[in-house]
């Protein structure tokens, strides 16, 4: 049945300039599609020492058929994501003989997404990498958008750079091997996508949550195609979040302050989850979204077990302070992605950003 769903339910979605292929079983060809995007001489697998248990050997015996290959594991988890661990795996590939003739396969969550593809961007001034995301959350968004990095002491993906990928494939029984916690995370950021562009899915996430969770393939394939589809026509239209890519920061600028002032003890999505609730309260308390839009979100935040306020250990006042070294700050100021209704956003006429005072947003996180 697995094997019907592979062939029988495979989509590919244009990402510009790239495609994201979205299926079940992909991984058992593995090599044969990293080679049709972007054949190499060699091949290094950068993995982190989790995913690296389940998949890597299965991975590298798939791409040793098409070329020499290599395994290059960092640790898990988002204290990880830094410049140490980026110089790290730089040296590994150079002490591996890798050159120009490289292509760079990310196999992981969106932490290991952002650490090799920024490595990919940076290795002898550009390789090509392909995302081969292993977390829901990072099927969903992070590998799709080119977007690459690590963190700092000050805050989430100060360094960087765009790098998109030759492909990005997605294999949705990948999520079968993901502790139930990271699944429910993932969801996160498809009622992101309901929210900032179709009221229809954002419903659908909300029916589909309990089977997602559960680890269904068949309700999972669906939630990811829709979800890329959507963040991929966004993408499309701005690549380099010059305009309207910003409206996928919903529920991210006080989502990476709360991951920021949590030592990262919160999941992405956790924080996001929390971020998108009080960002829209923001939105309602500040006249540019609709009454009950906040209410619905919560709703369906709660439907996927996904928690809908701050932590009491952190303080409104701390929170308020990691927003201002966000990426998406300009002059000092703090600019929010914020919907006028469920699958709308406001802000056009100031290119998806509007700034908001310091006096709201403690208002909406106390």
């Amino acid at each position: 049945m697995v094997g019907a769903m592979a062939s029988d339910a495979m989509h590919a979605i244009d990402a510009g300039g790239y495609r994201v292929i979205v299926g079940a079983g992909l991984r058992q060809e593995l090599g044969v599609h990293v080679a049709a995007a972007a054949r190499a001489h060699r091949y290094a697998l950068i993995t982190d020492d989790q995913v690296a248990q389940h998949h890597a050997e299965t991975a590298l015996a798939s791409l040793a058929r098409h070329g020499r290959t290599s395994v290059h594991v960092m640790r898990a988890g988002e204290a990880h994501k830094t410049r140490e661990t980026w110089a790290t795996l730089t040296d590994e590939l150079l002490e591996a003989g890798c050159g120009r003739d490289t292509t760079i396969v990310a196999l992981g969550g969106g932490v290991v997404g952002d650490v090799a593809g920024f490595v990919a961007a940076t290795f002898m001034r550009g390789v090509p990498v392909v995302q081969v995301p292993t977390s829901l959350l990072a099927m969903i968004d992070a590998s799709v958008g080119g977007k690459t990095g690590v963190d700092t002491e000050a805050g989430k993906n100060l360094v960087g750079a765009f790098h998109p990928p030759a492909v990005v494939l997605v294999d949705v029984e990948f999520v079968r091997t993901l502790p139930v916690a990271h699944r429910r995370a993932g969801l996160a950021e498809a009622i992101k996508h309901g929210v900032i562009m179709d009221e229809e899915y954002l419903s659908r996430v909300e029916t589909l949550a309990p089977d997602v969770i559960a680890g269904d393939a068949s309700a999972t394939l669906e939630l990811v195609a829709r979800s890329v589809e959507i963040k991929a026509s966004v993408v499309r239209a701005d690549p380099r979040e010059q305009g309207l890519r910003r409206i996928l920061n919903f529920g991210h600028t006080l989502g990476h302050a709360l991951e920021h002032a949590s030592g990262y003890e919160l999941l992405h999505g956790e924080a996001v989850a929390i971020g998108m609730v009080l960002e829209a309260r923001l939105a309602e308390r500040i006249g540019v979204a609709a009454p009950g839009t906040a209410q619905m979100i919560e709703r369906v935040v709660r439907s996927s077990a996904l928690p809908v306020v701050r932590p009491a250990a952190l303080t409104a006042a701390a929170i308020l302070a990691a927003t201002r070294s966000d990426k998406k700050a300009r002059g000092g100021a703090v600019a929010y992605a914020l919907p006028s209704r469920i699958g709308a956003m406001a802000g056009a006429e100031r290119d998806w950003g509007i700034e908001v005072g310091d006096a709201a947003v403690l208002e909406v996180l106390t």
